[in-house]
């Protein structure tokens, strides 16, 4: 908590949490129902009964939310303390006083904590370890939390070679600029997404109309457009990889890709799941 103080008012890290606690004021059931959905798409499951589930990251708590009305025992941490403040807030919502479900505050770069954890069924973390400042540390300090036979689910920036270079200058100079220009970035930036919604659309001969873009966009993952906005140009630190580097990584790690979502090359995140291969006994 003390590292995490210190760097916010250095502006070396874009307050997460404080975006996830006005993203709660807009949770409501149609957003979770469509956030359990994605978990149920990606990791090809009805239910999560009788597994165990880490969320590494876990923001406004929507996830660790979702897995537990699937029916997962739940253990959540994440390294603002803000965003475990909205995880408990989500708990005492909605499952208030749950033996089942465990809410810390913790660094997935502490090696040492990790270990205390154990292992789960499922290992998720979305969107988090790029921000971490240490990616490839990340991806490989997770790997012990992962059963044999366990799934590990995961989505990291894809890398657009000089454009995300841009990308993290602007995240950078987001960070280090006062409240006005903030939102002049934020609005700017919303502006130049919807442009080329519209562009693309009229070279497809469809429906042009302003704000289609985030009319789409409104409940993927059951997330908010502004928030996931805002989340965008302040996520700082921010790092990326190709699909095929993240696949050669978790691959010699004895990992096999059963799942994958890209954003096709562009902007935004891959989605990657992972089965854990179970050891052979010679």
């Amino acid at each position: 908590m003390r590292e995490h103080l210190s760097e916010v008012p250095q502006r070396k890290r874009f307050e997460f949490g404080k975006n996830w606690e006005r993203f709660l004021s807009v949770l409501d059931e149609d957003r979770i129902l469509e956030a359990e959905k994605s978990l149920k798409q990606m990791l090809e499951i009805d239910d999560l009964n009788r597994k165990s589930f880490l969320d590494i990251g876990s923001g406004s708590g929507l996830f660790s939310l979702s897995a537990r009305r699937l029916g997962a025992k739940v253990f959540s941490f994440d390294y603002d303390p803000l965003s475990v403040g909205c995880t408990m807030e989500l708990k005492r919502r909605y499952f208030l006083e749950d033996a089942n479900w465990t809410i810390e505050e913790g660094n997935v770069l502490d090696v040492n904590y990790l270990k205390s954890l154990g292992q789960f069924d499922i290992v998720y973390s979305w969107g988090v370890l790029h921000h971490t400042g240490a990616m490839w540390i990340g991806l490989e300090n997770i790997i012990p939390l992962v059963n044999e036979g366990g799934k590990l689910f995961i989505s990291i920036y894809n890398n657009q070679g000089f454009l995300s270079l841009l990308w993290a200058a602007l995240k950078k100079f987001y960070n280090q600029s006062s409240k006005p220009i903030r939102g002049l970035i934020v609005l700017g930036v919303g502006a130049f997404f919807e442009t080329r919604s519209v562009l693309a659309r009229l070279v497809r001969c469809k429906n042009p109309l302003p704000f289609k873009y985030w009319a789409e966009k409104k409940k993927s993952r059951g997330m908010s457009v502004w928030y996931d906005l805002v989340d965008w140009v302040g996520g700082y630190p921010f790092e990326v990889a190709k699909p095929e580097e993240i696949f050669d990584f978790y691959r010699k790690k004895q990992f096999e890709l059963i799942k994958l979502k890209t954003c096709a090359g562009g902007l935004g995140c891959n989605e990657y799941v992972f089965l854990r291969r179970e050891k052979v006994n010679t």
